[in-house]
């Protein structure tokens, strides 16, 4: 049985470090599926920051046409599932668009780290302006999750 889920939107800030990121993860999990990112304060025109997209590239994904963009209600509309970094952003989300809450989850969702919200899943920090081990940290959780979601989303 396929997954209902054909659009999916990944969300963060900036739509720089982590949701092109997770947009190049899941396109590269999921290649039948459409996948989008966007940012709730986007740094609009912006690349993929270069750390993030230095460890991107070295993992094999392509984020060299990245082009951050702001949410808007129709990228918001034109998604069956949202994820996001953090129930922060969650919450940001569901003030632009209640519906919205309805069809979002954290991208950390599945993942039950030691130490952590168990029942919640995840959230996802962001690495901007951090040092590049973060960057990797960052890099390697979006990768857990990734991987525990691409079996649920086919």
């Amino acid at each position: 049985m396929s997954s209902p889920y054909q659009n999916i939107l990944v969300i963060c800030q900036g739509n720089i470090c982590r949701s092109p990121v997770a947009e190049a993860m899941l396109k590269q999990a999921l290649p039948h599926k459409q996948v989008q990112s966007a940012g709730l304060t986007a740094m609009v025109g912006q690349g993929t920051e270069p750390t993030a997209a230095d460890i991107a590239t070295a993992a094999d994904l392509d984020v060299s046409s990245h082009v951050a963009r702001q949410l808007d209600s129709e990228i918001i509309q034109w998604a069956d599932l949202i994820l996001t970094m953090s129930q922060h952003q969650r919450r940001q989300l569901g003030q632009m668009s209640s519906p919205a809450m309805g069809k979002s989850l954290l991208l950390g969702h599945w993942v039950h780290a030691t130490g952590t919200r168990a029942n919640n899943g995840l959230d996802i920090p962001d690495p901007y302006k951090k040092s590049r081990d973060v960057f990797e940290h960052v890099h390697a959780l979006l990768q857990d999750s990734v991987n525990l979601w691409a079996p649920k989303l086919k």
